[in-house]
């Protein structure tokens, strides 16, 4: 049933797009991955790239937004009721301070990282909607974006580029993290200063 559910949002188009990513991104898994159905569809027509990568855009941003508020509510009773109050208190701290970052390097880049636990912590921890939007907002702009700017140029290799260069992109993410998390440290002091 979830194959034939995949197969027709493939059939939509640019819509299956928005639908597939609002569903994926609220937390519900699908079988058709949306970074291949966005350069499928790229490869398919590259003059629909742009339109495609905004309504990718915009349904991973509805969709994590979503299970953001529904985290707000859920989150903050689970937390009460099964972690104790001198933890969360230390993971809410450290959470304030970097936690945007781990929602924006899984949300940038194309291989598995988990990102829902992040999304769900930010709704728990109150991390401001708009701050969260725009990490969510930029980091697939990002994505979407370069994945859209493949399927232009490499066509129907676009996805064994991706596959064949998954370590360069392991490796990318791991730098961008540490790049974050220095930059995030560094702008604390100065603050503090």
């Amino acid at each position: 049933m979830l194959k034939r559910f995949s197969e027709f949002l493939v059939a939509l188009g640019p819509w299956g797009i928005l639908l597939v990513a609002f569903i994926d991104s609220a937390g519900l898994p699908l079988s058709v991955g949306l970074d291949a159905l966005v350069m499928l569809l790229v490869v398919k027509d590259p003059s629909s790239a742009v339109f495609n990568v905004a309504v990718a855009v915009l349904g991973s941003a509805a969709g994590n937004i979503a299970l953001y508020f529904a985290a707000c509510k859920g989150g903050h009773y689970y937390l009460e009721r099964h972690v104790p109050e001198a933890r969360t208190r230390r993971i809410r701290d450290w959470f304030h301070r970097y936690g945007l970052v781990t929602v924006f390097v899984p949300a940038l880049i194309p291989i598995p990282m988990p990102m829902k636990p992040f999304v769900i912590l930010s709704g728990a921890f109150d991390v401001h909607p708009l701050a969260f939007l725009l990490c969510v907002v930029m980091a697939r702009i990002g994505r979407y974006g370069s994945e859209a700017y493949l399927g232009v140029k490499l066509g129907e290799q676009s996805g064994h580029y991706l596959a064949s260069h998954r370590w360069h992109l392991f490796g990318l993410s791991v730098a961008l993290t540490g790049a974050l998390f220095l930059a995030a440290r560094l702008t604390e002091r100065w603050r503090r200063r």
